[in-house]
């Protein structure tokens, strides 16, 4: 049996599953913003409730990685940390934008392409760029919107998008070929790709892992008080 714990915190979704195996147990979700911090472990005492495990059954703790909220990913990574120092666990680290795309994967044919999109403030979006099997076309980096980045894929073939980015973009990427997806970070498809990552020892090092923010986190000065940050 290899029992993973997923976390998926890097959005607004507070979200956590149990896999065995790869093979989804259970799934609990919260999503308001801001309450990461008096939800998650709340979430995962009741998941192991419901499946009448303990978290010392556990192979493994999965958490996403990054990019997304600062407060969230630190969130996450931290109960992940916790957990595995506790019981003597691994750290698999699951990329957000690949668990997110993830779950496109299913409706694509041979020359469709996948493009998640997290919202990062402002005309600002979290972007990856990947081909129907998963390969990767671009990495995960932040993009300003300007014109229509995604032009030159479109022209190729079908282009899936979605993630909680996708209502700023979709007024700009209106296009025969394009795909608008509801669906949203999720630790439902953290746990397939862990499974993957655990069969190949891809562990993460328990005491000096840090979220990949992708931008450094910027303070910004009250408007009410400049004195104050």
């Amino acid at each position: 049996m290899a029992l993973i714990l997923s976390i998926e915190s890097a959005t607004s979704i507070c979200s956590v599953a149990l896999h065995n195996e790869g093979v989804l147990l259970k799934l609990s979700e919260y999503n308001q913003e801001n309450s990461h911090a008096r939800q998650l472990m709340i979430l995962i005492e009741d998941l192991f409730l419901q499946v009448g495990l303990k978290p010392g059954d556990l192979s493994a703790v999965a958490v996403s990685s990054g990019p997304g909220s600062y407060t969230g990913l630190r969130i996450g990574v931290s109960v992940a940390k916790g957990i595995a120092f506790a019981y003597d666990l691994p750290i698999i680290a699951v990329d957000t934008l690949t668990g997110l795309a993830f779950q496109a994967f299913p409706f694509c044919r041979e020359n469709d392409f996948v493009i998640p999109l997290l919202d990062a403030r402002r005309m600002e979006v979290y972007t990856s760029v990947f081909g129907a099997e998963g390969k990767i076309f671009e990495p995960s980096h932040p993009l300003e919107i300007d014109l229509n980045p995604f032009l030159k894929y479109l022209e190729m073939g079908k282009v899936f998008f979605l993630g909680d980015g996708l209502e700023k973009l979709k007024s700009i990427l209106e296009h025969k070929n394009s795909v608008f997806l509801p669906n949203l970070n999720s630790a439902v498809s953290i746990g397939p790709l862990a499974f993957k990552k655990f069969l190949d020892k891809s562990f993460e090092d328990n005491a000096y892992f840090e979220p990949n923010y992708l931008k450094e986190f910027r303070v910004l000065a009250s408007k009410k008080n400049p004195l104050l940050i």
